[in-house]
């Protein structure tokens, strides 16, 4: 505002008598009476208009799918006819070798059915799994009651497969119809539901990095080291996905090693050989045993940091009240065990 006066500046206020407050259409109408101060109101300046976003430009038809599952189509559609022909030819030369044929056939077909349901109720209990992750990271993050619940309850389900954990699972049935917070609720259902679990995991990850850093310290080649490492890891991988109750199929546990392994690029597990060899240097090592023996011993430390984040993969809940399990928990074993095997 501006007061049209020319007296030094003061203070007013608008509910004294003597001050006039004029409008646009009485200013010009009406003069100033003598003694009162005349307060003019200035226009509010315009306000920027926020403008938007430029949208992203919505892409084309997905010629790479279309592509694979068209020449997927024509695979399937190929062999099925040549299924076909041959039943045919055998029904051709005799009525019994085409009724042994078109027996072979539908039990391949029925074989096949199966297989695919399999395959596609571990791809269903996988993604399960990591939606009940994200939805449980939600819970904790919004402290949200009905959202823990329901994540509660998905994750009873999950696990009553898993005889070890029927005590907790009752325990955490009744907690379900307490007045809980959201974020502690599932605070209380990892500790209860996945502290077990995790033990579990942690000696089968400890059993792997073992079994590891012995073989590759007295294997004479190479690839019988790297052919026994992909041995154990996709074991191990598996093993801990049964354990949290994710069950996956073949195509299942191709998906979870390619997580397991985006996980591990994620959060710098691919440089931290040099952590480690900086740990089993600064203990000696290097002085103490010689290069193939250190070299099991590294490599029994890598596949305990992958079965590490194959753990965080596989849970069905994050590391929310719970420590999460690091490679220097496992780092005191391997030593152990290298100090076991320098003595004999």
């Amino acid at each position: 505002m501006s007061v049209r006066d020319r007296r030094r500046p003061a203070a007013f206020r608008l509910d004294d008598p003597h001050v006039v407050v004029a409008t646009a259409d009485s200013e010009s109408e009406r003069s100033e009476p003598r003694g009162a101060v005349l307060v003019t109101p200035e226009p509010e300046p315009a306000l920027p208009v926020a403008v938007g976003l430029p949208q992203r430009r919505r892409r084309g038809l997905p010629w790479a799918t279309l592509f694979w599952s068209a020449t997927g189509g024509l695979v399937a559609l190929g062999f099925a006819l040549a299924v076909v022909s041959l039943v045919e030819d055998a029904f051709a030369r005799s009525a019994g070798l085409g009724g042994v044929a078109l027996a072979l056939a539908l039990l391949a077909a029925t074989a096949l059915a199966a297989l695919v349901g399999r395959e596609a109720a571990g791809l269903m209990r996988l993604k399960a799994v990591e939606r009940l992750r994200e939805r449980a990271e939600a819970a904790v993050a919004a402290d949200d009651r009905e959202l823990a619940r329901t994540v509660v309850r998905d994750l009873v389900a999950v696990e009553k497969v898993e005889p070890r954990l029927a005590r907790a699972r009752a325990g955490m049935q009744a907690h379900l119809t307490e007045i809980i917070d959201g974020a502690d609720l599932v605070r209380l259902a990892e500790r209860e539901l996945m502290g077990p679990l995790d033990d579990a995991a942690r000696r089968l990850v400890a059993a792997a990095a073992k079994r590891v850093s012995v073989v590759t310290a007295v294997s004479p080649r190479a690839a019988v080291d790297m052919a026994f490492v992909l041995v154990t890891v996709i074991g191990l991988v598996r093993r801990l996905a049964d354990l949290y109750g994710a069950r996956p199929g073949t195509l299942g546990l191709v998906r979870l090693l390619r997580l397991t392994i985006t996980h591990l690029a994620v959060t710098g597990g691919v440089g931290a050989s040099d952590s480690l060899i900086q740990q089993m240097v600064g203990h000696g090592v290097a002085a103490k045993v010689s290069a193939r023996l250190g070299e099991g011993v590294l490599n029994g430390l890598l596949t305990a940091r992958l079965g590490l984040a194959a753990i965080e993969v596989s849970r069905p809940l994050p590391f929310a009240a719970l420590p999460k399990p690091s490679v220097t928990d496992l780092a005191g074993d391997l030593m152990r065990r290298r100090e076991r095997s320098e003595e004999s």
